[in-house]
Order: structure tokens, then sequence, then C-alpha cells
């Protein structure tokens, strides 16, 4: 369910908090500041500790971000985050994600054009969601890839974004003009 309208409204500039301002001249990109953060600054200490952890996942992590935004992708459209899935295939474009694997991501981990470990890392997030666990299989055929701490920002960037589409889809966030959500929508 997507709602039409914010029930917590994005601040605009001049409401931040002054404890907040640093934090949101940081995040300014384009000129803007994206709704996610104009919505979290309600709580300012709390998007300041949450923005080192996210900073971690999407720009620090030892995930090759090509699968690190699969995995985000994937966790936005199993739980229905337009506003996740629309930023996260902007960032997957500049990652060299094209419309075929967007689809594919949409399909699922049995979607025609994935390679065994691709497929592995879909089914992953996929039982991340539905059983907060990676089964032995699939975990057996991730660990042919990964290094212990790329299973460890795996498991952590879905919890993350699972996190984010909770507080996106609660709140209300609306996309940004230009960004497109999910297909057909």
């Amino acid at each position: 369910m997507k709602l039409d309208k914010p029930r917590i409204r994005p601040l605009r500039e001049e409401e931040w908090p002054p404890d907040a301002r640093g934090v949101r001249e940081r995040l300014v990109s384009d000129g803007q500041v994206l709704n996610i953060y104009s919505t979290m600054a309600h709580h300012p200490d709390l998007l300041r500790r949450w923005l080192v952890f996210g900073n971690h996942v999407l720009l620090k992590s030892t995930l090759p971000p090509r699968d690190r935004e699969i995995a985000i992708l994937r966790i936005g459209w199993l739980c229905g985050s337009e506003y996740e899935w629309g930023q996260h295939v902007v960032i997957g474009k500049r990652e060299g994600l094209g419309e075929e694997e967007f689809q594919r991501i949409a399909a699922g981990p049995d979607a025609e054009g994935w390679d065994s470990f691709e497929s592995a890392l879909v089914s992953a997030v996929d039982e991340l969601h539905s059983d907060a666990m990676i089964s032995e299989g699939t975990w057996s055929s991730l660990t042919e890839h990964y290094n212990v701490q790329q299973m460890l920002d795996l498991i952590l960037t879905v919890g993350q974004y699972n996190l984010v589409s909770m507080v996106l889809n609660s709140t209300g966030v609306q996309l940004e003009d230009g960004v497109d959500g999910f297909p057909g929508s």
C-alpha cells in the first residue's frame, strides 16, 4: 500500500533544527536534500546516528557495488517500497544495471538470465526477508565468491534497507520529481 501523501511532512530548509543544519549541508545534492533525509530531520539525533551506518552500507561496504544494488533493489521490491526502488534504480544504472536486470530483480531468483551466483544473491535476499536467515544451500553458493566480511555486509545491507523500507512506507515519503517508482505504476 503506497500512501499518496506523507504522514510526516519533509522539513523545508529553514525548518531544520539548528543542531541538524550541519548534517543537512552534507546531504545536499543537486541543490536539494532527498525527501527521506528531510523527513528524518524531525529526529536529528537519530538521523545523525543512522547516517553513519547508512554511509557504510552504501559507500564503504565490501560488497561489489552492482551486487549491493541488486540486493537493495530486491529488498525494496519485496517490501513494496516504491521510493527505495526508484532511488536505487538511479544508483543501479550508475553501477551498470540495465532494464533487463531490473525486470529480473523484480521477478526473483528463478528469473531467466541470472547466473548461479546472481540467483543465489537474490535468493539470499528473499530468504532474509521471509525467514530472517540465509539457508545452508544459498550460504554455500555465496561463500564460493564472498568472504566473511562480504557475507556480513550482505546481511546487514538487506537488514538496513528492510528497515529503510519500513520507514519510507510507514511515513509516506514521496518520490522526488523525475524519479520513477515501480514499473507500470
